[in-house]
């Protein structure tokens, strides 16, 4: 019998995916991504097992090697509160038969009978139910969640497969780059989005703040502007960082200048880049917007510079 879930507190509010691991190939699969998370967001019931937390919660997937790593966020400050791994493998069938199962459902709904179709549709439900209570089963004691959230994840997950890039940070030769600023939720990302946007595959960025903070709309809206979707990003603190070395770290903030310098961080290079904070300015919606812009093109000319200090070749900028 499922437990009694609290409506207004059991519930995933925000979902986001990682950029590095988790990268874009084509409209359709983004798109398909975009609706799974869109049904999965508006109707869940959820929470972490055997921690002191209470929702709602913000959900971050990345991909490391053959495990979908789950990170469980308080949705409103975005501080982590647990992590778990979910290894693919057992999950293989599954997720083949699922893409099997709706091309026969795209066809079938184009020239087949309505007694086909609906037998077609069954096949679907039947296997959304099997992979929901394997989920389930799963993730016991770890994620609870109710069948119909269970199927809603299964298909995000599914979503996320076509164009999942697993870029190992510890076994790649790319070149690696940190940008670091207050709190990781205007100038960081926004840089490490553009480099990764120039040097598509030629490096591995990554960003992070001295504290957390929250998501922001702007950085969303001018980022989406020139095609690069933040909404996939989650604020993440130094502490958080899977990595210590890196060929560049480059700090945008005052804050994180002096971070960097008492941490454990290690380094060929470290700059620091005099950028303004966007969300300090006080004015109309419009603009504050022409602020965040106006950001977006220093850091874009400040980015293509990383081919230099990186001795990246064949770079878009050049």
């Amino acid at each position: 019998m499922e437990k009694e879930f609290n409506k207004k507190t059991d519930i995933i509010t925000s979902v986001t995916l990682d950029p590095l691991t988790i990268l874009p190939i084509n409209y359709d699969e983004v798109h398909e991504c975009k609706v799974a998370i869109f049904d999965l967001l508006e109707k869940n019931a959820f929470y972490p097992a055997r921690v002191n937390a209470k929702g709602p919660f913000a959900l971050h997937f990345s991909i490391m090697g053959n495990y979908l790593l789950f990170e469980i966020r308080d949705a409103k400050t975005y501080q982590p509160i647990v992590a778990h791994y979910l290894s693919l493998t057992p999950f293989r069938g599954l997720i083949r038969d699922y893409f099997r199962v709706r091309e026969h459902y795209f066809e079938a709904i184009k020239s087949a009978k309505p007694y086909q179709i609906e037998a077609v549709d069954m096949g679907r439900r039947g296997l959304h139910n099997e992979a929901a209570e394997f989920l389930q089963t799963r993730l016991k004691n770890k994620l609870i969640m109710d069948h119909s959230t269970a199927r809603q994840l299964f298909t995000l997950i599914c979503a996320i497969q076509p164009y999942a890039e697993r870029i190992s940070e510890a076994e790649s030769d790319l070149p690696t780059v940190l940008f670091v600023c207050s709190m990781n939720s205007v100038r960081s990302p926004m840089a490490a989005a553009l480099a990764r946007r120039v040097f598509p595959n030629k490096l591995i960025a990554r960003s992070a703040g001295v504290m957390s903070g929250k998501a922001d709309g702007f950085v969303f809206e001018v980022m989406e502007e020139i095609g690069v979707d933040m909404s996939v990003h989650t604020p993440h603190t130094m502490g958080e960082l899977k990595a210590s070395k890196f060929d560049l770290i480059i700090s945008l903030s005052n804050s994180a200048k002096e971070a960097v310098k008492e941490s454990n961080l290690e380094a060929k290079k470290i700059e620091y880049w005099e950028i303004n904070d966007p969300s300090l300015f006080e004015g109309r919606r419009e603009q504050k917007l022409d602020a965040y812009r106006q950001l977006r093109l220093e850091l874009e000319k400040r980015v293509a510079t990383l081919s230099k200090s990186l001795k990246i070749n064949g770079s878009q900028s050049e």
